[in-house]
């Protein structure tokens, strides 16, 4: 197994594990594979309300910001147009939210961390209430100390703002936030991390690719690789 170092030019040496004091893990593209559930509502939404169709490499941009952000950045929604197609996209996703299966490697990843003693946060820009439906239907919940999405009308759901908020939440139930590390799949992750000022290692296995991932500390390919840079794998 090998760990790849961040592919930016400052990138600096690894040590053999983080030995991270709390773990932040984003939910879609790093922990669950919910690509076809979310493109799938979206095409609907989009049907439904009459836009241009997209796509799915189109629709793919939608993945990852806060849907607000999506829809006025890729649909050019504002106002009470961008609110309806939030509402009617989240109708349409409730009905195949849970059909979004986990990566292979990642529940194994979460329990070895749990066993260590390692508290867990669910880092994620969707609906705070669907994240942990979501983890619940994986048998994972109970695993995390900390679920932080965004609350109604996708307030408070950007990366750097979620971040905040398990740490925050983390602090609050008594766990050391000394050597906090957020994993997540896209740029903005690494963002979000590097606005609250902790490190990000990116994951390969989700939608983003190593040039999306090189402001990240490291990357890794698989949940085996992440466990051996977070100390949870030989």
């Amino acid at each position: 197994m090998q760990v790849t170092a961040g592919a930016g030019p400052r990138s600096r040496p690894l040590p053999p594990a983080y030995a991270p004091s709390v773990v932040l893990l984003d939910l879609d593209g790093t922990l669950v594979d919910s690509a076809p559930a979310i493109l799938a509502a979206l095409a609907a939404a989009f049907s439904e309300l009459g836009l241009p169709a997209q796509a799915p490499t189109e629709l793919m941009r939608f993945v990852g910001p806060p849907l607000v952000d999506g829809f006025r950045l890729y649909a050019g929604l504002t106002g009470a147009a961008n609110a309806e197609a939030v509402a009617t996209y989240r109708r349409h996703y409730r009905r195949t939210m849970l059909d979004s299966p986990l990566y292979d490697g990642v529940a194994e990843l979460v329990r070895a961390l749990h066993a260590r003693g390692v508290p867990l946060a669910l880092a994620t820009s969707k609906h705070e209430g669907y994240a942990r439906e979501i983890l619940a239907h994986a048998d994972l919940l109970d695993y995390f100390t900390v679920v932080s999405g965004a609350r109604a009308g996708d307030v408070g759901g950007r990366k750097a703002q979620v971040i905040d908020s398990a740490l925050r939440r983390l602090g609050a139930a008594g766990a050391d936030l000394s050597r906090p590390i957020h994993v997540g799949d896209l740029h903005h992750d690494v963002e979000g991390a590097a606005e609250m000022g902790i490190d990000c290692v990116g994951v390969l296995w989700g939608y983003g690719d190593q040039e999306a991932l090189r402001g990240a500390v490291a990357q890794a390919a698989t949940p085996a690789e992440l466990g051996v840079l977070l100390g949870v794998e030989d």
